[in-house]
């Protein structure tokens, strides 16, 4: 499905408001997926407004209004998702959307059907949570899944499934093939507890990060991708290091050579040497406005 138009950014005025209210949902007692999520495409798509955001949360809404009612066991709402979600609208992942930033923003997903596994992850989990179903997401290295049953039950009654796949339950190897296949690490059982929806989307943020970092054009995306992940309540301090080097490689000496002296502060406090390194770096960037 190509896309109805060109990705190009919002106003500052519109992206002020998205960030505010971003920044409130990520700090509220229980900070909804969906709506975060929704304000990440927001910023990355200026044609997303109000009544786009409102219509992918009805889009959402409506998907699990046709989940049958209360399937029962974690197996069989595995299964009522997959036939409702993979099957019957065709929702899934290939290869070529790991070169596409639609793939990472939420009611591109919905439109298109094709997504990241996380991103696919999140209509599952949005889909099931509505309907009622014990659901979570499952942030393997490589590849986020969802999983269904009581959080910390025994392994017998939880079922992990992969959007990606259109929804395919995952036998007792398949998330060790997968977790091998993706970074050629072995399962430990640590990786298959229930992300946090701040987890999920610092990861949905750091997959964006990474798609701009291939793109040197695209170092504006990289840059709202920082500051969104800047936002949430817990973040690394190298996010600020990351976008002062941005801020220069974008020809903003002054401003990344500020930023970089302001983290070569911070770090001086635990590491003198890279504190020294990071002034060397603000230095050359201030010598690049002669």
């Amino acid at each position: 499905m190509p896309h109805p138009h060109p990705l190009r950014p919002p106003s500052p005025e519109r992206s002020a408001e998205v960030r505010r209210r971003f920044a409130e949902e990520a700090r509220s007692e229980r900070p909804d997926l969906a709506t975060l999520c929704l304000l990440v495409g927001a910023e990355a798509d200026g044609a997303l407004d109000e009544a786009g955001l409102d219509a992918a949360q009805v889009e959402l809404d409506r998907l699990a209004g046709e989940l049958p009612f209360r399937p029962g066991t974690p197996r069989a709402w595995a299964e009522a998702l997959r036939d409702l979600l993979g099957e019957r609208y065709g929702f899934h992942g290939v290869a070529a959307d790991y070169q596409r930033l639609e793939s990472s923003l939420l009611h591109e997903v919905l439109r298109r059907r094709r997504g990241l596994p996380i991103l696919l992850s999140v209509v599952w989990l949005e889909v099931a949570r509505r309907a009622g179903a014990p659901v979570y997401g499952v942030a393997l290295p490589g590849h986020f899944v969802v999983g269904l049953g009581a959080e910390h039950a025994a392994a017998g009654e939880r079922v992990l499934v992969d959007p990606f796949d259109g929804g395919r339950l995952l036998g007792g190897k398949d998330a060790e093939v997968l977790v091998a296949g993706a970074t050629g690490a072995e399962l430990r059982p640590s990786m298959l507890e229930p992300a946090a929806p701040l987890e999920v989307v610092s990861r949905v943020l750091n997959n964006i990060r990474a798609w701009a970092a291939g793109r040197p054009e695209q170092s504006a995306v990289g840059l709202w991708a920082i500051d969104l992940a800047l936002l949430l309540p817990a973040h690394a301090a190298r996010l600020r290091y990351e976008r002062a080097r941005l801020l220069v490689q974008r020809g903003e000496f002054l401003a990344g050579a500020g930023e970089l002296e302001a983290y070569a502060e911070v770090v001086s406090a635990v590491d003198e040497a890279v504190a020294e390194e990071v002034r060397g770096e603000a230095r050359a960037a201030r010598a690049m406005l002669n």
